[in-house]
């Protein structure tokens, strides 16, 4: 428990006083913001603070916090230092940088902040990887929510596509999707997304409370069980890759640009990028306890350890029977009401891209349905396929990750060229680039290789990586 208490501590001192430095490094100011000066009335569209920040909890908390959670848990008690720190000096940063540059720049999105500060050729890539990753998170979100509500509400267990019962919960769930991606932003997301938002937390607390009304069996973290994965996986990598949303995750990126259109001031960048961040490593933290407890005893059978299926399990353990559909509810609640804004946010990268108008209806559907199509396409292969989640969530995971280097590599060299400390974004930055590779050249769906070469290739990829960002930051 002392563990846990930590790093809660740890998440909030960080918080007060690192993101403070944070922001005084960007230097928010007075200026007109896109909301306001580019006002559309669908993508640009001012929202008061509160609520801004309670929407962009929901966009950025998926099911990353709590299947992140629940599998990085699996490593040990130092899940409970590694969640907070990663969110304090590399996933807040992150975020904080990815929603200012924006706002900083007419509101575009992430891959038009790669072609300004990174060049075209880095844009090229990263404009096909953030479209695959976007397509591939609204597919896992239509796919994990439709289950949850299935089980919970309809008592299912075999969640094959043919069944009446889960394909008609996916069709409402991919309906919602469609008219959240086109109408404007202030219409339904901004109207419904502060109650979810405020929902989503009173579920958390309620698992929170029953840690103290009902008793946790929680670990402290020793030398002794530094790593404690069933399967000997190391932390580095696979702890990083395993737990994004709660510690760093480059879907942020994308869901930050997109709430830079609708912040009224410079000055609530601090509250809405980088402490809905930390809200969300809250929330990863305390589901990683609860699985803990639950894990520790036996409540899970072992085919069901580190699948979204825990989530009903802890809500029936640490919440009373008549208020445990209302946690399973706000946990449907976070791939819904992530998923709906991937979409948006892949309909406005590509508008951006292709510089067209999203004013009106018709322009965005041109864009949004060939999306729609796509996603469908991915579920049915999903759910025809054996292990076709989890090679989704893999590939997923990879691109999540991948994504938020080239959003620290911009802020590094926007930092560089202001004359100011660039190495809070340069440092997590080749970390991540370690990170990724070093997963990617291990694993199956990558090259295979043994751990140890995987992260010497890691390592001289991080090298070269230095080189090409203290070129680029030299760059005229």
């Amino acid at each position: 428990m002392i563990t846990f208490l930590f790093g809660i501590a740890f998440l909030i001192i960080g918080y007060i006083f690192y993101s403070r430095y944070v922001e005084k490094i960007f230097g928010p100011d007075d200026r007109k913001v896109p909301a306001l000066e580019q006002y559309d009335g669908v993508d640009f569209v001012p929202i008061s603070k509160n609520r801004n920040a309670l929407i962009h909890l929901l966009n950025i908390a998926g099911m990353g916090p709590i299947i992140g959670a629940v599998q990085g848990i699996l490593f040990g008690p130092v899940a409970f230092i590694l969640i907070p720190v990663g969110c304090i000096f590399a996933g807040g940063v992150h975020d904080y940088f990815a929603g200012m540059l924006s706002m900083r720049n007419k509101g575009w999105q992430i891959t038009g902040l790669i072609h300004k500060y990174m060049g075209k050729h880095a844009f090229k890539i990263f404009m096909v990887i953030v479209s695959i990753m976007l397509l591939l998170l609204a597919t896992v979100f239509v796919y994990t929510s439709g289950d949850l509500f299935a089980e919970r509400f309809f008592g299912i267990k075999d969640f094959v596509i043919t069944n009446p019962l889960v394909l008609g919960t996916y069709i409402v769930i991919i309906l919602y999707f469609i008219f959240a991606t086109l109408f404007p932003i202030d219409k339904i997301i901004g109207k419904f997304y502060p109650v979810l938002g405020l929902l989503l937390l009173l579920g958390t607390g309620f698992v929170l409370a029953g840690f103290f009304i009902k008793g946790v069996n929680l670990q402290n973290f020793s030398f002794a069980n530094y790593n404690l994965h069933p399967k000997h996986l190391p932390i580095i990598p696979m702890f990083f890759m395993t737990v994004s949303c709660g510690l760093l995750s480059g879907f942020h990126s994308t869901q930050a640009t997109i709430i830079s259109r609708t912040v009224s001031s410079e000055k609530d960048g601090r509250r809405t990028f980088y402490g809905m961040m930390c809200v969300e490593s809250l929330i990863a933290i305390i589901w990683a306890a609860a699985a803990m407890d639950v894990y520790s005893y036996n409540l899970v059978p072992q085919n069901l350890i580190g699948t979204v299926n825990v989530v009903n399990v802890i809500a029936n353990k640490f919440v009373p029977f008549n208020l445990a559909f209302l946690v399973t509810l706000a946990i449907i609640i976070l791939p819904i009401t992530s998923g709906d804004t991937a979409l948006r946010g892949l309909r406005i990268t590509i508008a951006d891209a292709l510089n067209l108008e999203q004013k009106k209806i018709i322009n965005r559907l041109v864009i949004a349905v060939p999306i729609v199509i796509c996603v469908l396409g991915i579920l049915i292969w999903a759910k025809t396929n054996a292990d076709s989640f989890t090679f989704i969530w893999r590939y997923f995971t990879f691109f999540n990750q991948l994504i938020a280097i080239p959003t620290l590599i911009c802020a590094t060299v926007y930092l560089y060229k202001q004359g100011k400390n660039f190495f809070i974004t340069l440092i997590p930055s080749l970390f991540y680039v370690f990170i990724t590779m070093s997963f990617i050249f291990h694993e199956k769906i990558g090259f295979n290789l043994p751990m140890n070469i995987a992260e010497i290739i890691g390592g001289i990829l991080m090298v070269l990586a230095f080189i090409y960002v203290m070129k680029l930051c030299k760059k005229v």
